[in-house]
């Protein structure tokens, strides 16, 4: 058989799928009908996995991918029902509520000193804010948890180092609210009291910075030593003889550090994006990103499943991130950034969709982010 009378034959066979699924669609608001009268949940896990390994038993060879395609089919007229119930109404209560300009915070948390990249973004997010200087990073979240502070920001991720893990845990582990992000370039100096680097025995920095310099670090072979921030190491360059930070040219001033080599980090293009968290869920006129995180059953297929529905909507998924859950063995909550807002109609359904089905969810935030 030629090629043409193949493609003859699929497209045959995709109008048939077309109307087909067209039909399941339609019987999928009806069962909507159904399950409000009766007041049934949406979600039947337990006979969706029946439905599911029974169409893979039936396709044979074809199992996994007959599972993938049901499983999407099933997820899609999930939506329908939750759309047609208007499911996930205390969500949509505090998207409402929270949908309004917020005021500008007083006291903003954040790490290290005045000169800190941390102090750096927070001016850029909030410049009339005081800040709140903090040691580390869990007193940035017990400020904000007390009310010392309105706000904190965080460093979440750099270009080149990646994920900050211990933020991420922390985030997952006390749910505030995400209310704002920037993204900022990152230029590190090497700065000591010395006056070059010859004399140089010690360089330190916070982990993250270390690890943007690792290949600088290695070529001229510095020992080097991890603290609480680059302003902290700044201070300590001020402090010892034959010290020197991996800082901001900024707070090498603030300790009047000379500079002994600029652009010292390994990438041109470092840069690392910091949030603003808060109690209250705040979302500006203009939010453009939404963070959300939860937790699923430890089977194969179930992420695919929820992700799917995110390319579905038409919704582009900019970072996910898994943390273990403490005290659970091998079980895992997920973070997620995508683009969008919660006053389109379509991804505020997905995500009230999302929070019936989804166990630990917690929608984090709808925020505008700087670049």
């Amino acid at each position: 058989m030629e090629l043409d009378e193949l493609r003859k034959q699929i497209d045959e066979i995709d109008d048939g799928i077309m109307n087909l699924f067209l039909r399941r669609m339609e019987c999928a608001k009806q069962v909507a009908q159904v399950k409000g009268k009766k007041n049934l949940p949406i979600f039947n896990e337990t006979r969706e996995q029946e439905i599911l390994d029974d169409v893979s038993a039936k396709a044979g060879q074809h199992g996994g991918q007959a599972r993938i395609l049901y499983s999407s089919l099933m997820a899609m007229s999930r939506e329908i029902q939750h759309s047609a119930l208007g499911s996930g109404a205390s969500l949509r209560r505090a998207v409402r509520d929270a949908s309004r300009p917020p005021q500008a915070p007083r006291f903003v948390a954040c790490l290290g000193q005045k000169g800190s990249y941390s102090h750096e973004a927070l001016s850029r997010l909030y410049p009339q804010a005081e800040p709140v200087f903090r040691p580390d990073f869990p007193s940035i979240f017990s400020a904000v948890e007390s009310g010392t502070a309105d706000l904190g920001v965080l460093p979440v991720e750099n270009s080149t180092a990646g994920s900050v893990n211990e933020v991420y845990d922390l985030i997952l582990k006390y749910r505030f609210s995400i209310v704002g992000a920037a993204s900022l370039p990152v230029r590190h100096c090497l700065a000591s009291r010395e006056k070059s680097s010859g004399s140089i025995r010690i360089v330190y920095s916070h982990p993250q910075a270390l690890r943007q310099c690792a290949g600088y670090l290695k070529q001229h072979g510095f020992p080097h030593k991890e603290c609480a921030s680059t302003a902290k190491a700044a201070a300590l360059a001020a402090q010892e003889n034959g010290a020197a930070a991996l800082c901001s040219e900024h707070a090498a001033a603030q300790f009047s550090l000379n500079i002994l080599d600029r652009d010292v980090q390994d990438s041109d293009g470092n840069r690392t994006r910091f949030i603003a968290i808060g109690r209250r869920l705040l979302i500006a006129p203009k939010a453009n990103k939404i963070s959300l995180c939860f937790s699923l059953p430890h089977r194969t297929g179930t992420l695919y499943s929820v992700l799917a529905r995110f390319a579905a909507a038409g919704l582009n998924l900019t970072k996910i991130e898994s943390r273990p859950i403490p005290g659970r063995n091998f079980e895992y909550d997920f973070y997620l950034d995508f683009s969008g807002s919660s006053a389109d109609a379509k991804t505020l359904d997905l995500l009230c969709a999302l929070s019936e089905e989804l166990s630990r969810f917690s929608f984090l935030g709808n925020y505008p982010e700087i670049e």
